[in-house]
């Protein structure tokens, strides 16, 4: 059996200070507002993976959320 591990190159990590200040700027609050319509979404008993881009296959709503800020940031990127 072969365990593969989750390799995706985090643009801020090899970055310089001000790319990852700028990063987390858009990071943070990206993922507040998807947290808040994900979190209405899962209240109203909504389909609210449909709604988020990159959220679809993904069981956590936190993990959802996550694809979903990277998914909106590599088209900023």
């Amino acid at each position: 059996m072969t365990m593969h591990t989750n390799q995706t190159k985090v643009p801020h990590a090899t970055a310089n200070p001000e790319t990852r200040k700028s990063f987390w700027l858009l990071f943070v609050p990206a993922f507040v507002v998807f947290l808040a319509i994900a979190l209405i979404g899962q209240t109203l008993g909504q389909p609210w993976r449909s709604w988020l881009p990159g959220a679809e296959g993904v069981k956590s709503v936190t993990g959802g959320v996550s694809a979903a800020v990277y998914t909106f940031m590599s088209h900023l990127y």
